[in-house]
């Protein structure tokens, strides 16, 4: 079946929502996904986007609670993460590439048990999920296309499940860097150790014996809460091979690369 780039079917244009971007330049944007929509997709939504600011560690989306806002980062990261007993483990990272609540509410949920709570503070563009829903619904090629994108975040999921079972903490905690270092655009990164051994699901001291390896191996450089990556290449080469599928899946299915 061909793949259609124009919109396929037509509806009543929802309402605009107030201070949205209806006149925004679509490739003066950073979010990924929304720069790779065609013109006409991007239009459908562009009335229902609204600039917000996000707060560190704000909940976006608590676990098991209804979905009423969809996210897409501009800047900043978010992290989804599973909640047990008190402790917190990371099991997906989405930033300028991608949208919060995609999956559920582009699958006709709108609840998720996991939060989704910000990690690096940023700017977001939220939207109705309703609306998101609606016009998803409506819109086949839209909806195709923001699919491939949730397919590409399962892949990212599956990554990590994958990385956490077979590789050592210094593998890990490289990925994760890169992960952190592709959706922030800059060579520093603003985290305590505490928050990362969290989001790694380790010990405080192991994590910090652990970027000590990295920084005398001169791959990283640690000041207070502060992380400057160095080389990448060696932190890639660390990850044996669990960082860079998701990626590639990513650039292939909602970028066509």
């Amino acid at each position: 079946m061909p793949q259609a780039s124009a919109i396929e079917s037509e509806c009543a244009p929802l309402p605009a929502q107030e201070g949205a971007l209806a006149h925004t330049d679509q490739s003066a944007l950073h979010n990924r996904l929304l720069r790779a929509l065609d013109p006409e997709e991007f239009a459908l939504l562009a009335p229902h986007l609204v600039p917000q600011s996000t707060r560190l560690r704000e909940p976006l989306i608590e676990p098991g609670a209804p979905i009423e806002t969809c996210y897409f980062v501009e800047t900043g990261i978010v992290s989804v993460v599973t909640a047990r007993a008190g402790s917190r483990i990371e099991i997906g990272m989405i930033g300028r590439e991608g949208l919060v609540g995609a999956a559920p509410v582009l699958l006709g949920d709108a609840r998720s048990p996991h939060e989704h709570f910000v990690q690096m503070a940023g700017e977001v563009l939220g939207m109705s999920a309703a609306t998101l829903a609606a016009i998803a619904e409506a819109h086949a090629g839209l909806r195709r296309r923001l699919l491939h994108y949730v397919e590409a975040q399962l892949v990212q999921v599956s990554e990590t499940a994958h990385a956490n079972a077979m590789l050592g903490l210094e593998s890990r905690l490289a990925r994760w860097l890169l992960m952190c270092h592709d959706r922030v655009g800059e060579d520093e990164l603003v985290f305590t150790h505490e928050f990362m051994s969290m989001m790694l699901g380790v010990h405080r001291a192991g994590l910090t014996l652990t970027l000590q390896n990295l920084e005398g191996a001169r791959h990283i450089r640690c000041r207070r809460r502060r992380i400057r990556i160095l080389d990448r290449a060696r932190l890639e080469a660390l990850t044996e091979g669990c960082y860079g599928v998701a990626e590639s899946e990513y650039a292939r299915l909602v970028e066509g690369r």
